[in-house]
């Protein structure tokens, strides 16, 4: 933390629905991880019995991961680190982590930011495109549809300008699948 705050890096839900207050959202690039439906959804958009499938950012050499970046004023910070742990540390499979951003602007940031542990069990990196599709259009969980979350994800990626061809492909295949 800084005096002027933190950065939160939002590469899935975040982008669309943050759940805190910030002064300030830029487009930001990430080095070193890929975005990916690679944790099992147990709570938020699946069930222990029918898991859904959520994003995390899961590490990868040569990797890029763009979002959206939001910087919290310090007055709020502390509200804001407890709302996001109690959203995205549900279970352990998230891990808190801050890395080094760089803003559309070109300034460079340390932002708070949720990465995959590969050895929690809810993690399912490199499932084909074809077997996330099926998960995804079948499971519901206490935020509602795993499709919903796919599809205001790639909604607000492509407002943005921002392209991810795999969550293209998934959202086309997924309203097939549920056509």
């Amino acid at each position: 933390m800084t005096e002027n705050g933190i950065w939160v890096f939002g590469y899935g839900s975040l982008i669309w629905d943050p759940g805190f207050a910030h002064t300030e959202r830029q487009v930001a690039r990430l080095g070193g991880y890929c975005r990916s439906f690679c944790m099992r959804s147990v709570h938020h958009r699946g069930t222990a019995e029918t898991p859904g499938l959520v994003l995390a950012l899961d590490r990868m050499p040569g990797g890029v991961c763009t979002g959206v970046a939001f910087r919290v004023a310090p007055a709020l910070v502390a509200e804001t680190l407890k709302t996001l742990r109690a959203r995205e540390l549900i279970t352990s499979a998230y891990l808190e982590a801050e890395l080094l951003v760089r803003l559309k602007d070109g300034r460079q940031v340390r932002a708070v930011t949720y990465v995959i542990d590969p050895d929690h069990a809810q993690y399912c990196g490199q499932l084909p495109l074809e077997t996330q599709a099926r998960i995804i259009a079948r499971a519901v969980g206490g935020r509602g549809p795993n499709t919903e979350y796919l599809y205001n994800t790639a909604d607000h990626l492509s407002e943005l300008g921002l392209e991810d061809p795999d969550l293209a492909w998934l959202a086309r295949r997924v309203r097939v699948l549920t056509g």
